[in-house]
């Protein structure tokens, strides 16, 4: 059942206000001269104990915490990080060259830690969304060198290689367990000091960030799952930096306080391929029927959206006008009254009030529904083991690599990792299979939109809505990082 939320912002106020008032719980310095500490409330608390291979990684790369080899500019081109160039030796392999820097815990970043922090990504379980279908290798070359291979040719690793669940962490983060502790232990501008469980977290300033001396002294942040109250922590001063501010909420602030950056997330239905339902294609074809992606896009999303018309919105600027039609698509059958579980995260805010229309659109059409919204992540492994027979979720298409092949490998395909609708068809695979062997970035966009007609013909997503999403700004703010793949928020010339 949905939360009141007008009652939760107003139980969370003064706890918002204890956490964020005087700077926080660092006490660190917070005169003019050392900069101001940043007050940031984010909308999704650690879900996997801050590992940097699920979504955590995306919160860390947010925060200034980690960073990869590379990252990627505003065209989604592969630009220096950690590593300050790189070479093709040949189609299997790269040479990455490693600028001077150190970890948060004084050690250097050397060839050889950052071949092992690979390493042990390659070696999770579940395997990072970067990794999906890839088989890398990371060993040390001489002093400044490390030398990435994969089994088969790859001609997007430097794009890969920029995903936040690649982050580079020091030895000390890999106590021998399967636990991985990015606390103290990354490179980023911004040392992780403390985290409260998934309430709250602190971070200090690296004064040693080979990128130059971040201009806050340190960042308190405060998880709110709730939308409106983080709203209402803006708009009262007691916070700076608000992530996803809810649509119904814009109104309440300021125009000067409120950015909408268009992104390439697009949320979408998921059905589950494997449930006793929506294993049958034609009950999945009346689901996808049934949706009215329009009435969302104006109606829950008041314009801050545009109808869904595939898994790549219109922020994805190459996607325009080279969209296939589906193929394969089965005829709808009659629901007959089944029963169907629908779930979906409040994180979001306005996934629950989407989840709600997209409710009554499939009861209108014959299905009977059940809604079911919690917390992502009290939800995540449950959708991720098929517990719903659908899933309405946000997902950013561009952010695990910023290539658009990999996330189709990661999503959709037999041995994808975060495969919400348990989806295993051959010829998508096939189609998948294909595109990541194109080197060619033109073609290879060809191939992606070519997967998506094979993904789409299935039925097992619907895609409902391409997101603009609106942060928070304070009036005193100043650099904030709003990019469309989502990955950063926070830098070292982000100041108050």
């Amino acid at each position: 059942m949905t939360r009141p939320r007008h009652l939760l912002a107003l139980l969370l106020a003064p706890v918002l206000t204890g956490c964020f008032a005087s700077g926080g719980a660092g006490g660190t310095s917070d005169d003019a001269g050392d900069g101001s500490r940043l007050r940031v409330a984010l909308a999704f608390p650690p879900a996997e104990n801050l590992t940097p291979y699920g979504a955590d990684a995306t919160l860390l790369s947010r925060l200034g915490v980690t960073e990869g080899l590379t990252a990627l500019d505003a065209n989604g081109a592969a630009v220096p990080a950690l590593a300050a160039s790189w070479t093709r030796e040949n189609d299997r392999t790269w040479l990455f060259t490693l600028r001077e820097a150190t970890f948060q815990d004084g050690a250097k970043v050397t060839p050889a830690a950052v071949a092992a922090a690979l390493t042990h990504a390659t070696e999770a379980r579940p395997a990072p969304a970067a990794l999906s279908g890839v088989t890398l290798t990371a060993k040390a070359s001489g002093g400044t060198g490390v030398r990435v291979s994969t089994k088969d040719p790859d001609p997007v690793l430097p794009l890969r290689l920029s995903s936040p669940s690649l982050a580079v962490l020091s030895a000390k983060a890999y106590d021998g367990t399967d636990r991985v502790d990015p606390v103290g232990h990354a490179t980023g501008p911004f040392r992780l000091t403390k985290v409260l469980g998934a309430t709250a977290a602190t971070l200090d300033r690296y004064d040693d960030y080979w990128g130059g001396r971040a201009q806050a002294a340190g960042i308190d942040v405060k998880f709110v799952a709730d939308g409106t109250a983080r709203a209402n922590a803006l708009r009262t001063d007691q916070v700076d930096l608000a992530e996803a501010v809810p649509v119904a909420q814009t109104a309440t602030l300021d125009k000067g306080l409120r950015r909408a950056t268009d992104t390439t997330r697009t949320t979408s239905l998921f059905l589950n391929t494997e449930s006793d339902v929506f294993k049958n294609p034609g009950l999945r074809a009346a689901a996808r029927q049934a949706v009215d992606t329009s009435a969302l896009a104006q109606g829950v999303y008041e314009g801050y959206a545009d109808a869904g018309a595939g898994l790549y919105g219109p922020a994805v600027t190459w996607a325009e006008g080279r969209r296939v039609a589906p193929v394969g698509r089965a005829k709808a059958a009659d629901p007959e009254g089944r029963t169907i579980t629908l779930a979906t995260y409040d994180n979001r805010p306005e996934l629950p009030e989407v989840a709600q229309v997209v409710k009554q659109q499939l009861e209108k059409a014959g299905f009977e529904v059940e809604l079911e919204v919690r917390e992502y992540s009290r939800l995540e492994s449950d959708a991720l083991e098929g517990r719903f027979d659908a899933f309405v979720g946000a997902r950013n298409s561009l952010l695990d690599t910023g290539d658009p092949v990999s996330v189709l490998a990661s999503d959709f395909t037999c041995d994808g990792s975060y495969n919400l609708a348990l989806l295993c068809d051959q010829d998508v695979d096939k189609a998948v299979k294909k595109a990541e062997g194109i080197t060619d970035t033109t073609r290879r966009q060809d191939a992606a939109m070519a997967a998506e007609a094979e993904i789409l013909g299935t039925d097992a997503v619907v895609p409902l809505v391409h997101q603009r999403v609106i942060t928070g700004i304070g009036p005193t703010v100043s650099g904030a990082l709003l990019d469309p793949y989502e990955r950063t928020l926070v830098g070292t010339g982000t100041r108050r």
